[in-house]
């Protein structure tokens, strides 16, 4: 049987780094590791190729090649599944869907022929069972949640690493807390459910063994999620592990706040070859974050966990939020006044919307504030629900928000307050190679040249190089960094 795996196109935003990957002549920030999964799922003998429309384009030659075209997305990815289930149809293609998109949202998708839904390691198998039978039905489901010791090393060689960015792996999912406008315990359930060492090493060798050196995102829901089996287990194999292979790898992943109370954990972790984390922060207001039930926030100088987690070794990505019923118009300020002092470089902040699935959709549809229009984007100016607070004060201060934050004069100044206080592992710095070299001196032409930034850009460039050389080279990728950020919701405000 042959079967064609097909990764959506993702829209440009915040999280695609379009604009930037440019600088490094790349396609993609990250492959798609549920496909590459999902391949190494199905039988052996099954024939198998990969197309990720993010890198690629979508012949109807390689539709009429297969007996079957896979479908894997996110909700951000929507539009372009649409498309390509549409070519299917057209070309008389079965069609076969599943993962994020389609899981929270099967009743919109009708038209594909055979929704399996939930985890791959628990309905996949029956599906193809009935598959090779001639019996394969139209829906496959499961109430339970997967043993990921079941899971495969993924099938990398159906992806062309030089397309991509970046690398990923998967340790754990699930997430302990129950933040009511997330859908990650609706998705995978609040046990975080884990992979062993030897499973980790089997895929770390993977991805060493096919030529890969760079950055690893571990994309586990929360990575800290099982405390006691990360650092007695898991951190010290990857220790032994990156120091026998001298640390080809940079890792990143998602944790929460409460990592700052573990100073043994950050030091396993950037003794692991972690350098960069990224955090739920939300917002500054207590009152807010009780309604949404982020606890783990509350009652802690959010201010102080992050710088102790920057002087750790870890840069740290923020998830900020505005919207929430007890935010007041004194939000907007709050959010600019906490980014610009916490020195979170890559700040993505969001206007609060409710994915299916949430205890804050189910609670907006009990009240009858849900309208339609959630996009999956989390920058795109858009809400599918009524907001307490005026929606065109809300839109304009979130807009004053990421204009302010993303001005050259003020995200230049945050990169500044980040790297004076960071402590980058020697394992962290950005390698010496002809692709960084390149990347260089395009943000010289495009950042120092030609750009409005140039003033800003060469006064950081200066200061890293004579004050601060072992930062140098991360300097150098902020900067690119917020050209990307700026082109982005430029482009998103001109559309709304």
């Amino acid at each position: 049987m042959k079967i064609l795996l097909v990764y959506p196109k993702y829209p440009i935003t915040y999280w695609g780094f379009q604009y930037a990957l440019k600088f490094v002549s790349k396609k993609a920030s990250f492959p798609p590791l549920g496909l590459a999964t999902v391949a190494a799922i199905l039988p052996a003998h099954f024939e198998k190729k990969l197309v990720d429309l993010n890198v690629t384009t979508l012949k109807d030659k390689d539709i009429l090649w297969a007996d079957y075209v896979f479908i894997s997305a996110m909700v951000v990815q929507k539009e372009s599944a649409r498309a390509v289930i549409k070519r299917c149809k057209e070309l008389g293609v079965k069609t076969a869907a599943g993962g994020p998109l389609f899981t929270s949202e099967p009743e919109e998708f009708g038209d594909v022929d055979h929704l399996v839904l939930n985890e791959g390691e628990l309905t996949l198998p029956a599906f193809i069972r009935d598959l090779e039978s001639g019996e394969a039905e139209h829906l496959y489901t499961s109430g339970e949640w997967a043993d990921l010791r079941t899971t495969p090393v993924p099938l990398w060689n159906l992806i062309d690493q030089k397309q991509y960015a970046t690398m990923n792996i998967q340790y754990s999912r699930g997430c302990p807390f129950n933040c009511e406008f997330c859908n990650i315990t609706s998705l995978y359930g609040r046990i975080p459910r884990t992979k062993d060492v030897s499973q980790l090493r089997e895929e770390l060798d993977s991805l060493y063994a096919s030529g890969w050196r760079g950055g690893v995102f571990f994309v586990d829901d929360n990575f800290i999620g099982n405390k006691r089996k990360l650092m007695a287990e898991i951190l010290p194999a990857l220790i032994e592990w990156m120091t026998n292979k001298e640390y080809p790898f940079a890792f990143l992943t998602e944790t929460s706040i409460n990592l700052a109370d573990d100073d043994e954990l950050m030091r396993l972790m950037v003794k692991a070859g972690f350098d960069t984390v990224f955090i739920g922060i939300e917002t500054p207001n207590e009152d807010s974050l009780v309604e949404c039930n982020k606890m783990q926030n509350k009652n802690r100088d959010l201010l102080t966990c992050v710088k102790k987690i920057q002087r750790f070794g870890l840069q740290v990505h923020g998830g900020f939020i505005v919207g929430f019923d007890n935010d007041t118009a004194s939000i907007f300020d709050s959010l600019i006044n906490f980014i610009q002092q916490s020195g979170i470089v890559a700040a993505m902040v969001g206007l609060l919307n409710a994915p299916k699935g949430t205890g804050l959709y189910q609670r907006l549809a009990r009240e009858g504030r849900l309208v339609e229009g959630f996009s999956g984007n989390n920058t795109d100016f858009t809400m599918n629900f009524i907001p307490k607070m005026d929606r065109g004060m809300l839109v304009k201060g979130y807009n004053r928000i990421v204009d302010t934050i993303y001005s050259p004069k003020k995200y230049y100044e945050r990169v500044l307050i980040f790297l004076k206080e960071y402590n980058p592992v020697k394992a962290a710095a950005v390698p010496v190679n002809f692709r960084n070299i390149m990347a260089f001196f395009k943000s010289v032409i495009r950042l120092g040249i030609i750009g409005k930034e140039r003033r800003y850009y060469w006064r950081l460039i200066f200061w890293s190089l004579f004050k601060r050389p072992e930062v140098f080279g991360l300097a150098v990728i902020l900067s690119i960094y917020g050209f990307h950020f700026r082109k982005v919701f430029k482009k998103t405000a001109l559309q709304t």
